[in-house]
């Protein structure tokens, strides 16, 4: 399968409900994803995800924006036909006019060589130590490396 990719220019735009049901995405998001509006909208987001995404970072990005937060986040999305493209998420909760979380946007950028020679290893490290001991196994060495690089996630991933 193809690794696609998009202009440095370009944007990528999706909108979920709380439940990670997808309530809007744009041009490029469906044409990379391969799906016809219809096709996708109230589906869950993870209809994108792909295989080879440890789930450990998945939960760091729940958490997060659960909690209320913006996170950053590099991710490696499945297209319908099973081709795959990397972005760089910034993915923030909306709120309603009394603070309560109603919805969450994803901004996807093109995400830099530099950082995926970071990442692609990383995420494979993950994902293998998944296989043998399940998430607790990934934590582990996603923690010992945060620790090392000052302790927050997304501190790490913008520093890349």
């Amino acid at each position: 399968m193809a690794e696609l990719t998009f202009l440095e220019s370009e944007i990528i735009v999706s909108k979920t409900d709380i439940k990670g049901r997808i309530t809007y995405g744009n041009e490029l998001f469906l044409k990379l994803a391969g799906y016809a509006e219809a096709d996708i909208l109230g589906k869950p987001h993870n209809i994108v995800r792909h295989p080879d995404m440890p789930r450990i970072i998945f939960k760091q990005l729940w958490d997060y924006i659960q909690a209320g937060k913006e996170i950053n986040a590099y991710v490696v999305n499945k297209s319908k036909n099973g081709d795959h493209y990397w972005v760089l998420a910034n993915v923030t909760p909306s709120y309603d006019s009394n603070g309560k979380i109603v919805a969450y946007y994803s901004v996807r950028r093109k995400p830099s060589e530099q950082a995926l020679k970071v990442i692609k290893p990383l995420y494979k490290e993950l994902l293998n130590a998944e296989k043998r001991g399940g998430m607790d196994a990934s934590l582990k060495i996603l923690a010992t490396l945060l620790e090392k690089k000052g302790g927050r996630y997304d501190k790490f991933i913008l520093s890349l």
